[in-house]
Parts: C-alpha cells; sequence; structure tokens
C-alpha cells in the first residue's frame, strides 16, 4: 500500500539562514554532541577498570563491542521510529536512556553489569541518535545543501569527543572512573529540554516547506504511518539486499567502523601507553583527531555535493589504509613530528566517509534512503564491534597492537576497491505528480 498523503500543505517557502531548518540542525548538532560524550568514555576508562576490577582488556573490548552492535543495529528501526513517532519523541527519549546508562554504571561491580549497561542500554539510546538520525533530518529538512549539513552533524560526534575526551581522562586521573559516568549523563540530560522545545518533526510543522525546496524538488511529503515501524525497517533491508549497490556500500562502512570507533577510538590511548606515553597526553592526541575531523567532514560534506561520491570513497579509505600502517613505527613515550603529522592527516579523513555514503544511500534507495543507510550503518558498527573485542585479544595474546594496525589499514585498500566498484548512477527521469 502506497504512503497516504495528509490533506494539502498550507507551508510556504522560505529560504535562507533564517529558515527552521537551520535550527533543527542546530540542535540535532548539540544532541550528538550529548550522545557523543559516553560513547567517549570507554577509551580512556580502559585501564581504570582493568585496574580496580581486575577485568582483562578482552573482557571490557566485548562489552564495548555490544555497545557498538546496538548502536549500528538500533539505527534502521530508530529511522523507521522517527517516521512514525516524529523525530522530537524518539530523540528525547534516547537522551534519557543514555542518560540513566551512564549514570547507574557508578553502581556496578560485576562484568555483566558493564555489558548491560554500558553495551545494550547505552547502546540503544546512542543507536537512536546515530547516523540514520541525521540522514533522517537531512532527508525531510533539506533539498539544497544535503552533503554540507549532513557533513556539518557528521563532525557533531567529532566536536563531542573533543569535547569529552581531555575531560574524561582529567576526571578519572584525579577522581576516578565514576565521576566521569555521571558528568557524562548530567550533559546528555540536559539537552532533553532542548529537544523538547525546540524540535520540530516535519517543515509543515512550522509552516514552512523543505530548505531549497522548489517545485521541481519539493522534498519529502509527510505521510501517514503505514505498519509497523520494525517491519518497515526489515522490508527496507530485504529490498536493499537484493542490490550489488547496497552489499558494496555495507562492506566499505564495515571497514569504516572497524578501522575508526572500533580499533582507533577504542584501543590508542591503551596502545599508545603501551609504548611509554602517559594516558592523559593520548587521550588528547585523540580528541585532536576530532578537531581536524570537523573540518574534514564538513569538507567532505561540501565536496559531496561537487565531487562523484564513489571517487572521495576510494580517495578516503586508500589513504586511511597507508596511514594505519605506518602507525606502529611513530607511537613512542614523546609526541615527535611525524606523530603530529598522522593525527592531522587521520583526523581529516576519520569520518570523512560518511556525506558521500549517505548520499549513495539517498541516491540509489530513494525515500528509503534514510532507512537503507540505517542498515549501511549497522554494518559500520559491527565492523567496530568486532576490531574492538579483536584487537583487545590480539593485545591480550601477542603483547601488541601491531597485528591489529596492519590487518586494520589492509581492510581499508579493500573498502577502497568496493566503493569505485559500485556502478555510476544513471540520470533521473522526472516523473509527474500526478502519476
Amino acid at each position: 500500500m502506497p504512503p497516504v498523503e495528509h490533506g494539502p500543505s498550507r507551508a510556504v517557502p522560505r529560504s535562507g539562514l533564517r529558515h527552521p531548518a537551520w535550527l533543527m540542525a542546530g540542535v540535532a548538532f548539540v544532541a550528538i554532541i550529548g550522545a557523543a560524550g559516553f560513547r567517549s568514555v570507554p577509551s580512556v576508562l580502559l585501564e581504570p577498570l582493568h585496574h580496580e576490577f581486575g577485568w582483562s582488556h578482552g573482557l571490557i573490548g566485548t562489552a564495548v563491542s555490544v555497545n557498538l552492535v546496538l548502536f549500528g543495529l538500533f539505527s534502521p528501526f530508530a529511522a523507521a521510529l522517527m517516521d512514525r513517532f516524529g523525530i522530537r519523541r524518539v530523540l528525547a527519549s534516547a537522551l534519557l536512556l543514555i542518560s540513566a546508562g551512564s549514570l547507574a554504571t557508578i553502581w556496578m561491580t560485576e562484568p555483566w553489569h558493564l555489558v548491560l549497561l554500558w553495551g545494550v542500554v547505552v547502546g540503544i539510546g546512542t543507536g537512536s541518535m546515530s547516523m540514520a538520525f541525521i540522514a533522517v533530518l537531512v532527508s525531510r529538512w533539506f533539498v539544497a545543501r544535503k552533503g554540507l549539513v549532513t557533513g556539518i552533524l557528521t563532525a557533531a560526534g567529532a566536536t563531542g569527543q573533543l569535547i569529552f575526551l581531555p575531560l574524561v581522562a582529567r576526571l578519572a586521573t584525579d577522581h576516578g572512573w565514576r565521576l566521569p559516568s555521571v558528568v557524562v549523563a548530567a550533559c546528555a540530560l540536559a539537552v532533553v529540554p532542548v529537544v523538547l522545545v525546540l524540535v520540530r518533526d516535519h517543515p509543515e510543522d512550522a509552516g514552512v516547506t523543505a530548505y531549497g525546496a522548489t517545485p521541481e524538488e519539493p522534498g519529502l511529503p509527510r505521510t501517514a504511518p503505514v505498519g509497523s515501524s520494525a517491519g518497515r525497517a526489515l522490508r527496507s533491508l530485504r529490498e536493499a539486499a537484493r542490490t550489488r549497490t547496497f552489499w558494496l556500500l555495507a562492506g566499505g562502512f564495515a571497514v569504516c567502523g572497524a578501522s575508526t570507533n572500533g580499533l582507533v577510538g577504542t584501543h590508542f590511548v591503551t596502545a599508545a601507553h603501551d609504548h611509554g606515553m602517559p594516558p592523559t597526553t593520548a587521550a588528547g592526541l585523540l580528541a585532536l583527531v576530532g578537531v581536524f575531523d570537523v573540518a574534514g567532514t564538513i569538507a567532505s560534506g561540501w565536496l559531496t555535493d561537487r565531487v562523484d561520491p564513489r571517487l572521495l570513497l576510494l580517495g578516503y579509505y586508500t589513504l586511511r589504509g597507508l596511514s594505519l600502517m605506518v602507525l606502529p613505527s611513530l607511537l613512542a613515550p614523546g609526541v615527535e613530528p611525524s606523530l603530529w603529522v598522522f593525527i592531522i592527516f587521520y583526523g581529516l579523513d576519520w569520518v570523512a566517509t560518511v556525506p558521500p555514503t549517505v548520499t549513495l544511500c539517498r541516491d540509489r534507495f530513494g525515500e528509503a534512503g534514510a532507512v537503507v543507510f540505517g542498515w549501511v550503518f549497522a554494518a559500520h558498527q559491527l565492523g567496530a564491534a568486532v576490531a574492538a573485542s579483536g584487537a583487545g585479544w590480539i593485545r591480550s595474546s601477542l603483547g601488541s597492537y601491531d597485528l591489529a594496525w596492519f590487518a586494520a589499514g589492509a581492510l581499508c585498500l579493500g573498502a577502497a576497491v568496493m566503493s569505485i566498484a559500485i556502478r555510476p548512477t544513471t540520470p533521473r527521469v522526472k516523473v509527474p505528480v500526478s502519476a
């Protein structure tokens, strides 16, 4: 059954920076920063948890893996829930879940507490505010500047990392690991009123059309929900999985997750400490990755509006793979100039892959693009989960992370090949509304 549209729209066109779409993007940026706070904690608290409870790096890495898996797997369902219940309700509920899960960790005493709270509760909460959320908001509120806005919102995660990593590292060093969990919970909770007051689910709710809408490109219409949210998410997966493009995008994005959140985001601080670097210094370097990621991701969004996204992904994955292969030779007790070069270069490339991947999903899968991207992002997090757990066990078994760095670099080169193997798009055929 096709979607049932509501009555005639009374929305009026509006353009410029005063358009409500930019307010929605600003609130989303703040909300994503709040969600990023807790996800910045694991890499800093690996050692404190290991020393207090005696839990191995592999065990803690497994709990992080559960978080990363649910962060990805819940993403397409969250996109479908936003279609049914609205962005505002889902976003506020997610922030409350993150805050509750973060706060409850201060009372954990058993490994399963870590998996339940750090893995399951916060994983579902952050999964509701993942990249699929960005795809939903951009698809509804923007017709023009989609790539740029996607880049800006994606950079919000890196901005959250930038804000929280040095703070968490200092608090954990001076006051133990529990205080950072309380601080992160409070920050996520503080964003909830902002969301409830300012967020609107669709441009029609603000009495306008989408930013940049024209008669030829009017933007996504408001539609009545048909069937269950879970059913829509699964149907989108079934249809997309029949295409070669979906598997190439999902495979490349799985490598993206493995080589960023899973490996570097989770294990860089510990790996640098293995070479004699103080944890606070290593955390500061990881935060700098976030600084340069903001610039790199926004630039990637700008380029995505102008350059073939497949070529961008080819370049991003190739350069990332080569940089990871040289990282083991750069780590030392001090920060040498060559390591600064890696931090700057790797930071610019951290999640620059997101805008072109979102664009390819939207171009290839139309109105279902946001939900399909949710499944592609689920592959991203599955790759991150495998890397987070696998690198931990490599460290426990071999005493170093060298094999993990080389393996991730090789996988990135494979992702570059998969990206360019995606067939070029053909010009869209304009279908009259009456059809």
